[in-house]
């Protein structure tokens, strides 16, 4: 794979990720394996994250302060969890020059305007993202080039965006390898709500109630996981940090979303409890057609073990 800083005709001549973990890292391998950027370097509070991402090739230099790492760039993309962003923003803003783009990861968008805007100088252009994209991995080691091809990013970016650098933005998304949406901020925080910040809820749940139970061994919880259990244990094996942030900046959305969880499982339990198949029966057959869906658009595949041995493969080739 191409080094950090190998291309003489770049979208971006220098690229400042702030953050290397998952998502930063595979910023670095897709953005090098099309070839758009010309220097990549970041940032990161652990001297660990630093060496490993030299050691692997993913930037040129990795700073301790984020006021550093943006110097001279044109493109910064926060890749932090989203509780750090008002104090990166802070910390760069002096430094960033006239025309950059700023950008960032975060699941939750609101937020990231709320705490980044402020900090944002004249001249630059602050446009938020979010690839829909991951696994439950994290750290250096954990990106891959592949990681968002066919998959989504949204954009939230404010009604006065400059358009040439909006459609930049588009155009480096899409070459490496994503499907790019527009949305308000607003709408994007109540999406994911429910497609993402409720279920990695629930899973965080599930996993702690199955661990309390007196009547069940942690051996049989490991034992026989493959009943559907083990798939929770996967999205509960997600960075705490950057979900504990989550929840607290999406806060409004996510009690929402859990309220009409809430009364749509009371539902179900009524059905139990009285015996309702018929309703059971048309809950379900609804469920499986969503998941249908989701495999004809591309979002997953219908091999078995929900095609991770596919992923695994992918991951290794990489």
């Amino acid at each position: 794979m191409a080094s950090p800083d190998s291309n003489s005709n770049p979208m971006f001549k220098r690229t400042a990720l702030i953050g290397i973990g998952l998502i930063g890292s595979s910023i670095s391998h897709a953005a090098r394996r099309a070839g758009l950027v010309g220097e990549i370097v970041c940032s990161s509070q652990t001297s660990e994250e630093r060496e490993r991402a030299l050691a692997l090739g993913l930037a040129s230099k990795a700073y301790a302060n984020p006021a550093d790492a943006v110097k001279g760039a044109d493109l910064v993309i926060l890749c932090a969890p989203v509780g750090a962003f008002k104090e990166i923003a802070e910390a760069i803003g002096p430094h960033l020059d006239k025309g950059a783009i700023v950008s960032d990861v975060g699941s939750v968008k609101a937020a990231a305007v709320r705490d980044v805007a402020p900090s944002m100088p004249e001249g630059v252009h602050f446009i938020p993202g979010h690839p829909i994209a991951g696994t439950e991995q994290s750290g250096p080691d954990a990106g891959f080039a592949t990681l968002f091809d066919n998959r989504w990013c949204i954009l939230t970016p404010a009604p006065d965006t400059n358009p040439a650098a909006l459609a930049k933005l588009e155009e480096f998304w899409r070459k490496l390898g994503s499907n790019v949406e527009l949305m308000t901020p607003e709408h994007h925080d109540m999406v994911l709500a429910i497609t993402s910040h409720v279920p990695h809820l629930i899973a965080y749940n599930i996993v702690n109630t199955a661990a309390h139970l007196e009547r069940v061994t942690d051996s049989e919880v490991i034992k026989f996981s493959a009943a559907g259990f083990r798939d929770f244990t996967r999205i509960a094996a997600s960075d705490p940090v950057m979900w504990r942030d989550v929840f607290l900046n999406n806060k409004d959305a996510v009690l929402e979303m859990l309220g009409r969880f809430s009364e749509d499982l009371v539902a179900l339990q009524r059905a139990i409890r009285f015996g309702d198949g018929e309703m059971l029966e048309q809950t379900f057959t609804k469920a499986r057609a969503i998941r249908r869906g989701i495999i004809q658009a591309g979002q997953d595949t219908a091999q078995p073990d929900f095609g991770r041995n596919a992923a695994r493969a992918r991951e290794s080739s990489t």
